[in-house]
């Protein structure tokens, strides 16, 4: 089969690899019918992520058609079934899934103990994402091995075309996750640091849940017309004053909670001294946390909805100082897959509006470049692999 692999940074092709095959009772084989390209992956192709291995094949956010299925998952899927799969891979049965704890998984990690070693226990396993996360082939393929398939996927029903449900995988729950976390009460203001696909879900999410007014932050102008698109008030984070420009759109009071959807990715005004740092010590560069940190009112909620791979530099005194609750973490995909497919059912979401490229794999790799370098008003990429 054709798939998108990884050699090294800044080195992605499409190759020639082996089909998959079922390998435990609980496994299944899907034909990828759509995948994506997420912003967490431009950490691959940027060498940020540790253990990545010559022709690991990439990508997290899959859906496709079930055509193999092994004997332990014949009780939930069968062949022809229509499936998203989430990017966190579940067992089901240890304390952690069980307690709905779904992204700290005790055993579906393969390398769980190596993992442990650097952040304490073991998570979850990952597609397509290290072998620090299990080394599981992604979904930027033709063909995907999905394990513990009794626990994963969700059935798609009939009448949703795959792009308004491609996104269940991963970035839908991840945003919506972040909107949740702010535990935002009727006429309340919530701050998005970042437009890209997850911020731009975070904004429609945060709508959804309440919200009366929203305040989004970039510095890409089709993403920020996007934001506006979603009702969204919108400020550029390049501003010198941009915290007083934040405090005049709130009365001096500050936006109720913030949304980071940044992370690792993260760039801007941080300072001649802070650039030179983050490079001196390898740390990452956390401008847009430390500007929600700032931006958010005394006693409010940050929701950390980037992803980060190592330490940073946090300004914690302003986040003790002003009684900041800040909430992190993987979003633990099985309790939010059927919720948020019925409002997608229900018409009150359609998250394919962000996407901006639809390609085929030998595609791909200009397609990460354009992403990363967010060219020609890229937002988001969907492949359909077996075009």
């Amino acid at each position: 089969m054709r798939a998108l692999c990884w050699h090294g940074r800044e080195k992605i092709t499409c190759d020639t690899v082996p089909d998959p095959k079922i390998l435990d009772p609980r496994d299944v084989i899907i034909k990828v019918t759509s995948a994506a390209i997420c912003g967490s992956d431009l950490h691959l192709m940027g060498g940020f992520v540790p253990e990545m291995h010559d022709g690991d094949v990439l990508g997290h956010e899959t859906m496709g058609e079930v055509v193999e299925v092994g004997p332990g998952a014949r009780h939930k899927l069968k062949v022809g079934d229509r499936v998203v799969v989430p990017f966190t891979i579940c067992c089901g049965e240890c304390r952690m899934c069980k307690w709905g704890y779904w992204s700290c998984c005790e055993r579906s990690n393969p390398a769980g103990q190596k993992e442990a070693k650097i952040v304490g226990y073991p998570t979850a396993g990952i597609f397509g994402y290290s072998h620090l996360y299990g080394g599981f082939s992604g979904g930027q393929a033709q063909y995907l091995r999905v394990p513990y398939a009794d626990v994963g996927p969700i059935k798609v029903p009939n009448g949703l075309d795959d792009e308004r449900v491609l996104f269940l995988s991963d970035i839908f729950p991840t945003a919506y996750v972040g909107a949740e976390m702010c535990d935002i009460q009727q006429g309340q203001t919530i701050a998005v640091f970042g437009c890209g696909p997850v911020g731009q879900l975070a904004i429609r999410s945060a709508f959804l849940l309440g919200a009366q007014r929203v305040l989004a932050i970039d510095t890409v102008p089709e993403r920020l017309e996007l934001a506006r698109k979603s009702g969204a008030e919108t400020f550029d984070f390049r501003d010198d004053d941009l915290q007083d420009q934040i405090k005049q759109a709130t009365r001096n009071q500050g936006p109720d909670a913030v949304i980071e959807a940044v992370g690792l990715e993260s760039h801007g005004h941080g300072g001649v001294m802070e650039t030179l740092k983050s490079e001196l010590t390898a740390m990452e560069r956390p401008y847009a946390l430390n500007q929600a940190i700032l931006a958010c009112r005394p006693a409010g909620v940050i929701a950390t909805r980037g992803v980060f791979i190592g330490p940073v530099s946090v300004n914690m005194g302003a986040a003790v100082a002003k009684a900041l609750t800040i909430k992190t973490g993987q979003t633990h995909m099985q309790k939010y897959l059927a919720p948020l497919m019925r409002l997608i059912e229900e018409g009150k979401i359609d998250p394919s509006f962000i996407i901006t490229d639809r390609i085929n794999l030998d595609q791909g790799p200009d397609a990460y470049v354009k992403f990363r370098d967010k060219k020609d008003g890229c937002v988001k990429v969907v492949i359909h692999p077996n075009n």
